[in-house]
């Protein structure tokens, strides 16, 4: 932020500027500096607001209901840490299953182009998905043992946590195709709306999608932040009070959803009726709010493809085969890139080029590394973070999430994605440095220089601002390259296939996490449900070694992935 902030300055009043051929040096002006920075404010923040349409509303309301589901994250994290016997490693093995769901991007999406008509309908599926993973989580914390009766609790919680992700996969695809539709390709008068005005409306629809989801977790984190309050003062039966109570009020999650759906209908029957009020025929009028007349032939490619995918994944599954995770990254990887190989043969090079060194890029910028609920766990345990105070970093993440969509909105639009890339890389490999010093004991260091002042939770928070704003941006200009150049009667099927692949990284991620969770053991207390007999010691004296390990993967593996594309001979956006 501090580089963006002197490029920003440089660029307003220090830098060179062509005026009738001589180029002028602007000196200081504190006039001038206002001035500059009220337009700044102008174009980035209330120029959006200027281009927010209400036919953005129904897939924003579907991305806010994503956001919304981080109203059960803390809720999750201290449920699994606390009644839970699940170690770091098999949490990241979870998470692994947990993301090949959204590989299925890859033939809802095309299903989605062949469907369109009757497309919204699946929101009500991926609805019902996520209110049942709701309710088994609601369940165990009203009567764990009429659910333990059936199978044991982690088993529910597996189920639940495989269930959530399908619903939502099946709901951020319908997203994708209602932004698509949001964007008018005729005006009130039943006139085409031009190509450049369309592109400006596709990049504005993308950023919206953005905010909505972050702004949804800034208002479950507030809402949090509430329920949690003197959190450290509650009895364990006034904690999973509120455990339940968060659970059951997640279910307006898929409400919302299901809105959007109904909304988007009354607007486009609204907005077909208004042209019939100007003389243009039913016919006519139903047309121009359709979608593309040319609706695809069914690519069997895909389609067959996407079939041995999921029976690929399900056998390797359920198969007791040594490595079977990697197996089934590795041959999703390579049905998903045969599928990329098959669907671009309908762009131009250059635009081909384009799409695969982009999506390569943020491929592998999404596949480092995390660290792993250790992290967490020893936060909780050892610097006595709390659900509120959890929640207060989830509030600052998500409120500068949002700020930063903003204040980076011209800086994604001007620079590739490879600058982008490199740009936030460097940030967080900066911004993982004052977390390994916590582990060193900085925050003691720090405290006692500073008379308490800067302690852990000091460090924490203003780490998190920093970082916060970063995390939504990488993804942005590939969503509204797509948005832009995909063919029109494709358009669903382009964002899900990269949607797919990019989202296989995150299991890719997590697949890494689970080999530095092995590779360097991480333990929380574990006590015997019966007992109270501690059955797993805490033990993080090696969390730090691997914040070290994980800071290094991730500082190389974005850069060297810019390096190869670019010798391969690829593009990016």
């Amino acid at each position: 932020m501090a580089i963006l902030a002197v490029q920003f300055l440089f660029s307003y009043f220090l830098a060179p500027r062509r005026r009738g051929g001589q180029f002028e040096v602007y000196s200081y002006n504190p006039g001038t500096m206002i001035a500059a920075t009220l337009r700044w404010i102008d174009v980035n923040f209330l120029a959006l607001g200027r281009e927010m349409r209400l036919s953005y509303l129904p897939p924003l309301m579907v991305y806010v209901a994503y956001g919304i589901s981080g109203l059960t994250g803390i809720v999750g994290t201290f449920f699994v840490k606390d009644y839970l016997g699940l170690s770091a490693s098999f949490l990241a093995v979870l998470a692994f299953w947990a993301g090949i769901p959204w590989a299925l991007k890859m033939p809802l999406g095309h299903v989605v182009d062949l469907i369109w008509r009757w497309k919204s309908w699946l929101v009500f599926l991926g609805a019902g998905l996520i209110a049942a993973s709701l309710l088994i989580m609601a369940g165990l914390l009203t009567d764990r043992a009429a659910m333990t009766a059936i199978m044991p609790a982690e088993a529910w919680y597996v189920l639940s946590a495989l269930l959530a992700p399908i619903g939502y996969v099946v709901q951020d695809v319908i997203a994708d195709a209602m932004t698509v539709e949001a964007v008018p390709r005729v005006d009130e008068n039943g006139k085409p709306v031009p190509q450049e005005a369309r592109k400006l409306m596709n990049t504005t629809m993308q950023t919206l999608g953005r905010v909505a989801l972050i702004g949804g977790l800034a208002l479950v984190a507030a809402l949090n932040l509430y329920l949690f309050a003197g959190a450290d003062k509650l009895s364990e039966a006034e904690k999973v009070a509120i455990y339940r109570q968060i659970y059951l009020t997640a279910m307006v999650i898929p409400f919302i959803s299901v809105l959007g759906v109904a909304f988007a209908f009354f607007l486009r029957r609204r907005a077909i009726q208004g042209l019939m009020a100007r003389g243009m025929g039913r016919i006519e009028a139903q047309k121009a709010f359709a979608g593309p007349e040319d609706r695809p032939a069914p690519n069997w490619w895909i389609l067959g493809g996407s079939v041995a995918f999921v029976a690929f994944s399900l056998g390797m599954g359920f198969s007791r085969i040594e490595y079977n995770q990697e197996i089934i990254l590795a041959g999703s990887l390579a049905i998903i890139a045969f599928l990329i190989a098959r669907l671009t043969r309908e762009l131009e090079p250059e635009a081909r080029a384009t799409l695969i060194g982009t999506a390569v890029i943020i491929f592998v910028f999404r596949a480092v590394p995390g660290p792993g609920e250790g992290l967490t766990w020893w936060m909780i345990d050892e610097l006595k973070f709390d659900q509120q105070f959890l929640a207060v970093l989830s509030l600052i993440a998500s409120v500068l999430t949002l700020v930063g969509m903003f204040l980076f909105r011209r800086f994604m639009a001007v620079r590739s994605i490879a600058y982008v890339v490199g740009f936030l890389t460097l940030i967080a490999a900066a911004l993982s440095l004052p977390i390994i010093g916590l582990t060193l004991g900085l925050h003691q260091w720090a405290a006692a220089a500073t008379g308490g002042v800067v302690d852990a939770r000091f460090i924490v928070v203003v780490n998190t601002a920093l970082e916060s704003p970063l995390g939504q941006i990488a993804m942005i200009p590939m969503l509204a390259w797509i948005a832009n150049s995909a063919p029109q009667n494709l358009k669903a099927t382009y964002f899900a296939i990269m949607a797919s692949f990019t989202n296989l990284a995150l299991s890719a991620s997590q697949l890494g996490t689970k080999y530095l969770n092995d590779a360097y053991i991480v333990t929380r207390q574990v006590k015997d449900a019966a007992t109270s007999a501690v059955v797993t010691p805490a033990d993080y004296s090696q969390l730090g070694e691997l914040l070290i390990v994980q800071l290094a993967i991730g500082l190389l593996l974005p850069f060297a992935a810019i390096l190869i594309v670019r010798a391969l001979g690829l593009r990016w956006a």
